[in-house]
C-alpha cells in the first residue's frame, strides 16, 4: 500500500477497520482489476483501508466513496481539497496538546469536543475545515480512537491515555490528497451509489456490522440505527447490483461465533460464495476480550 515511498493508511482509527483483513480481502479482487473492471465503488467507506490499497496499486477510470457519517465524509472532502491549512491547523494542535499534563490535557481535549459538537449541530459550511481539524485531533487523542455518538448525534468519547498521539501525520495525510483527486465523495444512504455502478465495476461493501450480542452494539457511527431490516434491505441492494453485472465483495461479522444455528448471512447471501475468516476485534474496553473471532466475507464471483 505505497504512495512512493509512503505507507498509505486511513487517517483515522475506525471500529471494523480492514487493515488487518488486507491480505483475505485482496485474495477476493477480481483478476481484471484496473483493466476491463475500471471502476470503483465503496457505498460504506469508514476509514478507507481498501480504498487507500486499491487506489495505491491500480488506476481506475472512475471510483466513487460514500458514507452516511457527514463529519467522515467532510475530513475527506477537506483532505481532498484543503490539506494544506488542514495540515498547519493539526501542527498548532499537536504542538499545544503535546507538553500539557493530563489535566490540562483533559480541559483542552472536553473544550474540543464541545466545540466540536456545536459545530456538528449547527451544521455550517463555512466551518467545514474546523471541522475536520477537530474529527482528525478527536480520533487521535479519544479513547481507543473510536468515534461514537448518542442519539442526539453528539460525540460522546472521552480521552485516551496517548502520551504523544500523532495528531499531524503530514506526510501520510498529503499521500491521502494525491490519491483523492478525481474521487468522487458523497454522503448519502448507500442505495443511492446504484446510479454509478454498472458491469465494469468492482464493489466493496463494509456496513455497520450485525451486533454478536445484544451488549456488542456500543459504536453508532451515526445517529440512524442499521438493524436487521437495513442488512437484508443490504442483501436486496446487493443482489441489484449483481444482476447489473457488478463484481462485488462484503464483509461482515459472522452470527456462527456465538450461535452455530444462526444462518443470518447465509440465508441472505445464500446465492453467493461465504468465506469464514480469522479477525481480532480490535476495539474492546477489555483488552481480554480482543480476542480471535471469525468474520465473513462474501462475494458473487
Amino acid at each position: 500500500m505505497n504512495q512512493g515511498n509512503v505507507k498509505v493508511k486511513p487517517f483515522v482509527k475506525w471500529a471494523g477497520g480492514k487493515g488487518q483483513l488486507l491480505d483475505e480481502i485482496r485474495a477476493k479482487y477480481p483478476k481484471d482489476l484496473g483493466k476491463s473492471i475500471n471502476r470503483y465503488c465503496e457505498p460504506f467507506v469508514g476509514g478507507g483501508a481498501v480504498l487507500f490499497d486499491l487506489l495505491s496499486t491500480y488506476s481506475f477510470k472512475e471510483v466513487l466513496i460514500n458514507d452516511i457519517n457527514a463529519e467522515l465524509i467532510n475530513t475527506y472532502n477537506q483532505i481532498k481539497n484543503q490539506v494544506e491549512e488542514l495540515l498547519q491547523r493539526l501542527e498548532y494542535l499537536q504542538d499545544i496538546y503535546w507538553p500539557l499534563a493530563k489535566t490540562e490535557r483533559k480541559k483542552m481535549y472536553l473544550e474540543i469536543r464541545e466545540r466540536f459538537n456545536c459545530l456538528k449541530v449547527n451544521s455550517n459550511e463555512q466551518v467545514n475545515l474546523e471541522k475536520a481539524v477537530l474529527f482528525i485531533f478527536l480520533n487521535k487523542t479519544c479513547f481507543n480512537g473510536l468515534f461514537r455518538v448518542n442519539k442526539k448525534g453528539l460525540f460522546n468519547v472521552p480521552m485516551g491515555a496517548y502520551k504523544k498521539p500523532l495528531i499531524c501525520d503530514k506526510k501520510n495525510l498529503l499521500a491521502i490528497n494525491k490519491l483523492l483527486q478525481g474521487v468522487q465523495i458523497r454522503c448519502g444512504d448507500y442505495k443511492e451509489c446504484a446510479d454509478f455502478i454498472d458491469k465494469n465495476t468492482f464493489v466493496y461493501i463494509d456496513p455497520p456490522y450485525r451486533p454478536l450480542s445484544i451488549t456488542a452494539n456500543f459504536t453508532a457511527y451515526t445517529e440512524n440505527v442499521f438493524d436487521d431490516h437495513e442488512q437484508i434491505a443490504l442483501g436486496k441492494f446487493v443482489d441489484e447490483i449483481h444482476r447489473q453485472g457488478a463484481k462485488v465483495v462484503i464483509s461482515n461479522s459472522d452470527p456462527k461465533n456465538m450461535d452455530k444455528d444462526d444462518n443470518f448471512f447465509d440465508k441472505i447471501y445464500n446465492k453467493y460464495n461465504i468465506k469464514r475468516i480469522i479477525a481480532k476485534r480490535m476495539i474492546n474496553c477489555n483488552s481480554e476480550r480482543r480476542g480471535e473471532i471469525s468474520e465473513l466475507l462474501i462475494s458473487n464471483y
